[in-house]
């Protein structure tokens, strides 16, 4: 396709008009979704309206569909559920009621159609979209409108963002609210361990999922349950003894809790229903257990939309706009959704056809093909599930001996990777050591064997329980290399942030003088600020990034009440502006300063003014963020003052240091199940690894391909070698040298009103679903 000259954003929807509705179940993160398509479509000079109530309102008309302003949707990214209401409607069913509805749109000029909800509601949308033609026929026909407007009316554009709790939606890694609905089943399954343990309980939760297993898989992940019934995967034939057998197994290994998850939709191979109440009489009945059923029902629906959410939503609303400005009337009506952490554009038909093709696969028996057809991220997390459930401890030992060592600042995140790491090891029949205290344990001899059951319930703790420091190897090089020969030691597995990927480098330095440390090592990054070279995501930034949104919550509702006044918030992440942006993303900022954007005087100037402008407005508050070193100079007192002095008699200033407690709390649901798929990988590649290196009796590894950092690269998991690293590295800032978010700040500018350019060269191109069968993305 040949680019034209690039159009001004600012002006390519002059003279068009956008209308956005919610459709369908609800779910968090909606908000996010509609405050974005109105303020991307204002930016760009179009007409924005809201159809309120779902598509009964855009057949309904009048004040159903409303002019929607900037100031319309402040406040509302924060908040649950949607604002402008959804329903099913029956009438849009109809073709009188299709037909009404495009006469409302024509009478207003609407010819662009921005839809938020399920599979049902985009096939709905399509629909409306392949008939549009014959609907305008009808409506000449009957002199509801003139052949004037028929003309200005021609064409419909249609784009769809899902918004789904279930994640049900093939083509797509996550759909808008899966993540916050991870979120509250988790609160749950906390607050129900702690009474089980206490009691010895087995405990079955029903979440949500019809057709759909993506919520139980994940909360299954995430707190280490022991069975999981999905409807994609029915259990085998004789489930039943063999989930009683693992049940005693894990009573017997000390274990003082049972969790089960079962999804709604959950069957076995005959089709015949699986429900909460016949597991607890089974598991009653055979074992005597005490045991306890929880439905969970609309609260996952509820509460306020997780950072991950809000971020997903505003990233799909500008997508969306750009896809509905772009299209012509040959584009397929398409879906915006995120693939890793990349925008993509996909043809709307084509994966409601292959989610269609999921339900046809589990109703015909072919149990793996739904697995396959349901996406890459899906078959992942089978997959690790059954790796880590399905288990026997093998008689059979290796011989190996991994340690394991957390590095730097602690993390939430960190106890889910070593868990997994730990168990995947003793089902490999290798010797698992725990290291205590970093580099400075590994030096010291502060090394022990950990088990199976050693690490039981590390998925939802905070923190490291093995301890961390930011020490590292070139202090004693010497005493590591004893170390790594007295217990033996073939291969590490550092998890931790800067200072993991340092000394992970200093360790592959040092193997020139000493032979001990040729051995295969893994660095897995683990840091809020998210800032090790080799991966687009650490573990523990995603709770971290919950914390500050949070907390930044709060602060703006302080400020909204007390009107005209200007917080400034300063958050961690060393030199690394990740935390800054993502979160002045998620909470609605109006700034956020970091140090991979210099800022000078005129910068702060021109925010300053437009706050005094803002607070004209009806919204009369502000939130700037500020990365903890983003300047020397500029220091968060410095900008409090400047904001304080040039704000006087229009507003005042308050600030926050959000500090360590950016660093705690209990993992968010993408930590611990990305904790644990790093874990697990990573044990994995070092198998594989030991074998290549075994040489005339012994270990022998000093190529740079056997010590590698473990990242999340755009779409999957890479090893990539700490060689090759050092040169994308800024050692000094403690950085990489590029970094993937730092083109979503224009983004977080537009959603704040400045009038910047938006770069929209780097389109997302059309991608097909239905021609990567083969290999299923």
């Amino acid at each position: 396709m040949a680019h034209k000259t690039p159009t001004d954003p600012t002006k390519m929807g002059v003279g068009r008009a956008i209308a956005v509705l919610t459709s369908g179940g609800d779910a968090q993160g909606m908000n996010a979704a509609v405050r974005a398509t109105v303020r991307v479509g204002l930016y760009t000079g179009a007409k924005v309206y809201f159809v309120h109530e779902g598509y009964q309102g855009l057949v309904d008309g009048g004040d159903n569909i409303r002019l929607a302003t900037w100031e319309s949707v402040s406040m509302m990214l924060q908040l649950g559920g949607t604002v402008i209401g959804s329903a099913r409607s029956m009438d849009f069913k109809t073709k009188e009621g299709r037909t009404r509805a495009a006469c409302n749109l024509v009478k207003l000029g609407i010819t662009n159609l921005c839809v938020i909800g399920g599979d049902g509601s985009l096939t709905g949308a399509d629909e409306f979209r392949s008939e549009w033609s014959e609907l305008l026929q009808i409506l000449l026909k009957t002199s509801k409108i003139t052949a004037q407007e028929a003309k200005a009316s021609s064409h419909l554009n249609i784009v769809g963002m899902v918004g789904s709790i279930d994640n049900d939606f093939c083509g797509t890694d996550m759909t808008i609210g899966t993540d916050s609905a991870l979120h509250r089943i988790i609160e749950i399954v906390d607050a129900i361990t702690t009474t089980a343990q206490s009691h010895q309980r087995t405990f079955i939760l029903e979440v949500m999922g019809r057709h759909c297993g993506y919520l139980a898989l994940v909360t299954a992940l995430s707190c280490g349950a022991d069975w999981v019934f999905i409807p994609e995967m029915p259990p085998e034939e004789g489930w039943e003894d063999h989930l009683c057998r693992r049940l005693s197994e894990q009573r017997e290994r000390g274990n003082r809790l049972n969790t089960i998850i079962v999804a709604e939709g959950a069957m076995d191979r005959h089709g015949k229903a699986i429900t909460c109440d016949d597991v607890k009489q089974l598991v009653t009945k055979k074992l005597g257990f005490d045991t306890r059923t929880t439905i969970l029902g609309h609260v996952q629906r509820g509460g306020t939309p997780s950072a991950f959410d809000r971020i997903l939503a505003s990233r799909m609303g500008v997508e969306a706009v750009m896809a509905l400005l772009e299209a012509t009337p040959e584009t397929p009506a398409c879906v915006v959704s995120l693939s890793g952490n990349q925008a993509v554009r996909l043809p709307l038909m084509e994966c409601v056809q292959v989610t269609k093709d999921v339900t046809k696969a589990m109703a015909e028996g072919r149990f793996e093909e739904a697995v396959k057809l349901r996406g890459k991220s899906f078959e992942n997390n089978w997959n690790t599930y059954k790796m880590l459930a399905h288990v026997h401890i093998p008689n059979v030992k290796s011989n190996i001996n991994i340690a394991i060592l957390n590095v730097g600042a602690p993390c939430a995140g960190m106890n889910a990777a070593v868990r997994s790491a730990v168990r995947i090891g003793v089902l490999q029949g290798h010797q698992m050591l725990a290291v205590h205290d970093s580099f400075d344990g590994l030096a010291h001899g502060m090394i022990e064997p950990i088990g199976w059951s050693d690490v039981s319930g590390w998925t939802g703790k905070g923190g490291s329980m093995l301890g961390t420091k930011r020490s590292l190897p070139n202090d004693f090089m010497e005493e590591i290399s004893l170390s790594i020969t007295k217990f033996n030691i073939h291969a590490l597995i550092i998890i931790g942030g800067f200072e993991a990927y340092v000394g992970g480098l200093q360790l592959v330095q040092a193997r020139e003088n000493y032979e001990e440390l040729c051995i295969p090592l893994v660095v897995v990054p683990a840091t809020v600020s998210n800032n090790v070279p080799g991966s687009d995501f650490s573990v523990g930034a995603d709770t971290a990034l919950n914390t500050i949104t949070t907390t930044c919550d709060r602060i703006k509702q302080s400020a909204a009440g007390t009107k005209r006044r200007v917080f400034i918030v300063e958050t961690m992440g060393g030199y690394c502006g990740y935390l800054a942006t993502m979160s002045g993303l998620a909470a609605g900022a109006d700034a956020a300063y970091i140090y991979e954007e210099p800022f000078n005087i005129h910068d702060l100037e021109v925010n300053v003014e437009h706050l005094v402008e803002k607070m004209k407005t009806t919204v009369k508050r502000g939130l700037i963020l500020r990365n903890e070193k983003c300047n020397a100079n500029y220091t968060t007192d410095f900008i409090f003052n400047l904001y304080s002095e040039e704000g006087k008699g229009v507003f005042d200033c308050r600030k926050n240091v959000l500090g360590h407690m950016q660093q705690g709390g209990t993992p968010s649901p993408f930590d611990r199940n990305f904790g644990t798929k790093v874990g697990l990988k990573s044990v994995l590649w070092l198998t594989d690894k030991l074998k290549e290196c075994y040489r005339h009796g012994r270990i022998f590894a000093n190529s740079p391909d056997t010590a590698c950092v473990l990242g999340m690269k755009k779409r999957s998991l890479v090893f990539q070698p700490l060689a090759e690293l050092k040169e994308l590295t800024d050692f000094e800032h403690r950085i990489p040298k590029q970094q993937w978010w730092l083109k979503l700040r224009p983004i977080l500018k537009i959603l704040a009103k400045y009038k910047i350019n938006l770069d929209t060269s780097e389109k997302a191109e059309m991608e097909h679903v239905l021609n990567k069968r083969g290999l299923v993305q």
